[in-house]
C-alpha cells in the first residue's frame, strides 16, 4: 500500500515567496539602488528571524519555570535549550564578520535614505531583553526618552505587558530560593563554607609569612588576603547583602545567592549536574550578549565614527553605556569569587551525599 502523497512543497511550507520578496531597498530601484543594501536588509531581517526562536525557546523556558515544581527531567529540556539560545547567540555575533565587508563609503552610499528607522527599533530585541529580566529602571536612556516611546499600538501594548510579567531572572532566583540543600539535617551550609574560607585565608597567610619574600611585599600580600576576607564577610552576611540590593549594588537575593554558590561547589554531585550546567548557560548567554553589543559598537565606530545614530541616538556612545548596564546575570558570574578548592570544600554527611547522588540498596 503506497504513502498518501502530500500536496505540501518546500517553496510553501517556508513561505519562500514572501521571504524572498521581502527586500525592498529604499536608496533606488533595482538597477539603482545601492549595492550593500541588499545585504544590509538581509542580515537585519536574519537577525529578526533568530530573536523570534530564541523568543520561542525563553517563552518554553519561561513556562516551565512558572510550574509549582520543576522535576530533573525539566530542567534538562531547560538546558538543552538554553544551549540552543546560546548557538544563535554565537550564529549572531558571527553575522558580522559578514556585515563588516561592507565598509564605510559603502554604508554612506544609502545611510541618508534610512532616518529615522533604528535598530533601537527592535521590538523582538525589546521583548528579549525585558523577558529575561532587564527593567525600565536599569536601562541606558535612549535619547531622554523612556525605550518604549518608540513603539505604538499592539507592539507598545505587548512590551509594556512583559515587563508587568515575571522574567526569567525572577523564576530563576525563586527557584534557586526553593532549593533545599543549605540547612538540611545537621549540615548548614552557610557556616560550613565560612569555616572553609577561613581555613584556606590562614593557610594562605601562613604560607606567606614562612616564604622568602622581602617583609613589604609579604605585608602587601597579607593586605590583599584580609581584604579578601572582608569581601567573603560581606557576601556571607544576610544584612549586608540586602542593603547592596536595596543600593542597586546587587540582584539576586541572598538566599539564592546561596543556593547558586552550593550548586557552584558540590556541582560534581549528581543531583547538581544540570542545574550547574543551567546557571553557567545563563552567564553564558549574558556574555554572548554583551560580546554582541560589544561587536556592534567596534562596527558602528568603524562605519560612522562619532557621528549619532539614525534613530537619534549617540550612535557608538550609546551603545557602548549597554555593553555593561545591561547585563542580566552577573551575580551569578560572580559566584566565581566565591569558589574554593575541592581540598577545602566542606564534606557532605553521607545521608546528603546518598540524597544528592544516586544510592541503591538492594
Amino acid at each position: 500500500m503506497s504513502e498518501k502523497t502530500s500536496s505540501l512543497h518546500y517553496i510553501n511550507y517556508l513561505s519562500l515567496d514572501k521571504i524572498l520578496d521581502a527586500q525592498h531597498p529604499v536608496s533606488g530601484d533595482d538597477k539603482t539602488a545601492a549595492h550593500e543594501e541588499m545585504l544590509f536588509i538581509i542580515i537585519h531581517q536574519t537577525y529578526e528571524l533568530w530573536f523570534k526562536q530564541m523568543i520561542h525557546e525563553l517563552t518554553s523556558i519561561k513556562e516551565m519555570f512558572e510550574a509549582k515544581a520543576i522535576d530533573e527531567s525539566s530542567v534538562g529540556v531547560v538546558v538543552r535549550r538554553m544551549d540552543r539560545v546560546n548557538k544563535i547567540m554565537t550564529t549572531l555575533v558571527g553575522q558580522l564578520d559578514i556585515l563588516e565587508t561592507m565598509t564605510s563609503l559603502d554604508f554612506l552610499d544609502f545611510r541618508n535614505h534610512l532616518s529615522p528607522a533604528s535598530g533601537f527599533q527592535s521590538h523582538q530585541f525589546r521583548k528579549l531583553e525585558i523577558m529575561l529580566g532587564l527593567k525600565i529602571e536599569k536601562r541606558h536612556q535612549f535619547g531622554g526618552c523612556p525605550y518604549h516611546a518608540q513603539f505604538e499600538g499592539k507592539d507598545k501594548e505587548e512590551i509594556m505587558s512583559l515587563e508587568n510579567s515575571q522574567s526569567l531572572f525572577k523564576l530563576v532566583e525563586k527557584w534557586l530560593e526553593r532549593i533545599p540543600f543549605l540547612n538540611i539535617q545537621d549540615f548548614d551550609f552557610i557556616s560550613s563554607y565560612e569555616e572553609a574560607v577561613n581555613l584556606m585565608l590562614e593557610k594562605e597567610i601562613d604560607v606567606i609569612k614562612s616564604s622568602e619574600l622581602p617583609n613589604a611585599e609579604r605585608d602587601i600580600r597579607i593586605s590583599m588576603i584580609d581584604e579578601n576576607r572582608k569581601y567573603f564577610k560581606r557576601v556571607l552576611d544576610k544584612k549586608i547583602h540586602d542593603e547592596a540590593i536595596a543600593n542597586g549594588e546587587t540582584n539576586l537575593s541572598y538566599k539564592a545567592t546561596m543556593s547558586a554558590l552550593l550548586i557552584n561547589l558540590y556541582r560534581d554531585e549528581p543531583i547538581l549536574h544540570l542545574p550547574y550546567q543551567f546557571l553557567r548557560s545563563l552567564v553564558e548567554m549574558d556574555h554572548k550578549i554583551a560580546a554582541w553589543r560589544f561587536r556592534h559598537v567596534q562596527m558602528v565606530e568603524k562605519m560612522l565614527g562619532q557621528k549619532i545614530g539614525t534613530g537619534g541616538s549617540s550612535g557608538q556612545g550609546y551603545l557602548k553605556q549597554t555593553v555593561d548596564k545591561h547585563k542580566l546575570f552577573t551575580d551569578l558570574a560572580n559566584i566565581s569569587t566565591l569558589m574554593i578548592s575541592r581540598s577545602y570544600l566542606p564534606e557532605l554527611p553521607k545521608d546528603i551525599k546518598d540524597t544528592l547522588g544516586f544510592n541503591y540498596n538492594k
